[in-house]
């Protein structure tokens, strides 16, 4: 999910060992973090995977289900447990949207008037197949240092290990900054009711200053990553109909246009399929010189570890199947700079072991194209809707329905705005005093709607976007897992930065 770069766009102060905090003893973080995952983190993250809180997207009858509100009061119910000195705590709802939870911590630093903000989500993808045999979306088990199943490394792990980072900083009464926490339950939906919150909880928020978003991926597990920019997305359902119902293929066929290749046409307008590339100039944008420098630099120091990270299969030669490219900058602008169509689900066609010679009605394909992100989302949904739609082969119906509501289709990516000098010191001391190693900086192919919300609403906030999805994490495909050792270690960054705060 992660595009794999490293570049530091200012020379950072070159250190034999750490540079520590006053009062912050790094070593007793990481012991202090440690204990807290052993100890509590992990078995809540168990009893979490176990939930099957899919997104309102996957799961219409959510409010019926009761799943999303169940591991939101779990959540917020271990929140209060803690019982943080200063912390509270409270469940917020409005009419039939999704529950986001709001926690408050106030400043111990002197003279702090601005915010840190915590996000993350507790909504799911569902299920998906193909998982190992002795694994599955809702069956939690930890293996050589990874927590497999659903939804704990993207994001369930977030509320856990922000509270925990900041007990281990009360734990040592470093001071620390206002620290605000704000986790939602349809990111996976794209974040529909998130602009609401926002505006409802905007007085409540106060000044942020700095972003802390936990739903972001890793290079590596050997470093602190930071995502420097992130994808948009458009979903939606393409339909193709030229039958009222099935008929007789030897019947039919040759005067019947098939459905499927009326459907190959119309995505004909929009990808070369020989390539890959998407045709229309509408859904590109032109790629940042620094962006570019960065994808460079990460070719010199990952090689072909930029595409070999995938799960291929056997190709048919007895070698491995092959990517769009092996060469390692390209493969890195191709996940983070580039959009790409993926057909993500199929709708009329029966299964094989009941496929009768029947010429079927309609076919029809769930559709996300993923694109950079300097491209607007919703004007990019309503071109792709257009371009889709009009003067259809054989006059067939062809409809392409976006997700999300009318007026408000696909979500823009983000591209990161300049870091401050401070923020990337921190990160950098804190990647060297947690793992031994210096920042590094991420493209993301993924999407996260909330990021351009934020960045509009707080436009001079600074932005630390991590995560835990680092290679073959899997998020939304089979044997998902959390890399526990990453997060523990990334959750004392997070202290440490926290702590940092100017």
């Amino acid at each position: 999910m992660a595009l794999l770069t490293s570049f530091h766009p200012r020379s950072l102060p070159t250190m034999n060992a750490p540079d520590k905090l006053p009062g912050l003893d790094s070593a007793q973080l990481d012991r202090d973090v440690t204990a807290a995952w052993n100890e509590r983190i992990v078995p809540q993250l168990s009893d979490y995977i176990a939930v099957p809180a899919k997104s309102p997207m996957f799961d219409p009858q959510w409010r019926e289900h009761g799943l999303i509100d169940r591991v939101v009061h779990d959540a917020a119910q271990w929140v209060e447990g803690r019982k943080v000195p200063g912390l509270t705590l409270e469940v917020v709802r409005e009419g039939d949207r999704t529950p986001v939870i709001f926690f408050e911590l106030p400043a111990t630093k002197a003279d702090s008037s601005q915010t840190v903000l915590v996000y993350g989500h507790l909504d799911k993808q569902p299920e998906f197949n193909g998982w190992r045999a002795d694994l599955g979306p809702w069956t939690p088990k930890l293996e050589n240092g990874r927590l497999y199943g659903r939804g704990g490394a993207d994001d369930g792990y977030a509320i856990y290990a922000a509270v925990s980072a900041i007990e281990a900083l009360k734990a040592q009464n470093v001071a620390h900054p206002r620290i605000v926490g704000l986790i939602e339950t349809c990111e996976e939906s794209g974040s529909g009711d998130l602009p609401f919150y926002l505006d409802k909880l905007k007085t409540r928020l106060g000044d942020v200053s700095l972003v802390v978003c936990l739903d972001s991926g890793a290079g590596n597990y050997d470093q602190l990553w930071l995502t420097t920019s992130l994808r948009g997305n458009i979903t939606g359902a393409l339909k193709v109909e030229i039958l009222t119902e099935g008929v007789h293929s030897g019947d039919a066929s040759g005067l019947v246009p098939s459905s499927f290749r009326i459907l190959r046409q119309v995505l004909d307008r929009l990808e070369d399929s020989k390539t890959g590339t998407l045709l229309p100039s509408v859904f590109h944008c032109e790629i940042p010189a620094a962006r570019r420098a960065q994808a460079e630099a990460a070719a010199a120091i990952l090689g072909d570890a930029a595409w070999k990270t995938f799960p291929w299969a056997c190709g048919a030669d007895g070698g491995l199947t092959l990517p769009t490219t092996t060469d390692a900058t390209e493969a890195l602008l191709n996940r983070t700079w580039r959009p790409t169509l993926s057909v993500t689900g199929v709708d009329g066609m029966p299964a094989l072991a009941s496929a009768g010679n029947v010429l079927r009605p309609y076919t029809a394909f769930k559709l996300s194209l993923r694109l950079p992100p300097l491209v607007e989302g919703h004007e990019a949904a309503v071109q792709l809707k257009a371009l889709l739609e009009d003067n259809a082969p054989y006059n067939a119906k062809v409809t392409f329905e976006p997700d999300g509501r009318v007026g408000n289709w696909g979500a823009s990516g983000w591209n990161a705005p300049e870091l401050a000098p401070w923020l990337e010191t921190a990160m950098d001391r804190a990647s060297r005093s947690h793992f031994g190693a210096p920042l590094g900086y991420i493209g993301q192919g993924g999407t996260i709607p909330l990021m351009n919300l934020l960045q509009q609403g707080f436009p001079k906030a600074q932005m630390m976007v991590c995560g835990v999805l680092g290679p073959k994490s899997n998020a939304h495909g089979p044997n998902e897992f959390l890399h526990v050792p990453y997060g523990k270690r990334l959750t004392a960054a997070v202290a440490q930065v926290m702590a940092a705060h100017p």
